[in-house]
């Protein structure tokens, strides 16, 4: 069964972007290809528990099981030996990709403190954006009471998108809030109707 993200992006975002950037074939609008989500552990050098908790966090806010990363050379000044677990990732494709934007959009973002809206200045140059959560209880699946110490996630979505600009508009479309000149970005089209 197909997520309501896609059937947004199907029904609504395609049709808006071709008009806008006037494609030739549906096949030419950008699409997202996968989404990356990471979480850093610093103290996991010190308490072995703690790439636990961030695997188990991040398997509950994602849906899927996430690898560990360790480190790749040893850093002295940070205590850092080759091969400790430092954080853990997850990629999500397809319908999974979809159901966490969707959740990440509409849910997450919103309930971030203090919100003025996503800084659009995180763009790669190619079409890819990285968005930085200092707090991962802002998922709903993550309690309040269970974390004990505050710790974020970067989430990196990857499009087809050539230019900036393209991507931005998917994902304003999408649902994404943008903040343009100090406030809120214009609505996505799908909710004026």
């Amino acid at each position: 069964m197909k997520s309501r993200l896609r059937k947004i992006y199907e029904e609504k975002v395609i049709p808006l972007m071709m008009k806008k950037f006037n494609y030739k074939t549906p096949m030419q609008v950008p699409k997202i290809e996968k989404v990356c989500i990471n979480v850093g552990v610093s103290s996991a050098k010190t308490d072995s528990k703690a790439i636990d908790i961030a695997r188990k966090d991040l398997s509950l806010i994602t849906g899927q099981q996430p690898i560990i990363t360790r480190a790749k050379k040893s850093v002295a000044s940070f205590n850092l030996r080759k091969g400790m677990p430092i954080g853990c990732k997850v990629t999500l494709r397809r319908e999974r990709m979809f159901e966490f934007l969707d959740r990440l959009f509409n849910l997450a973002i919103p309930r971030i403190r203090d919100f003025q809206g996503i800084s659009p200045s995180q763009f790669d140059g190619q079409g890819n954006f990285t968005l930085g959560i200092e707090d991962r209880s802002v998922f709903p699946e993550v309690g309040y009471k269970e974390v004990k110490k505050v710790e974020g996630l970067s989430v990196t979505i990857v499009t087809t998108a050539k230019k900036d600009e393209e991507a931005k508009e998917l994902l304003t479309l999408l649902g994404m809030p943008f903040k343009e000149n100090g406030e809120y970005g214009k609505k996505s089209s799908y909710r004026k109707s």
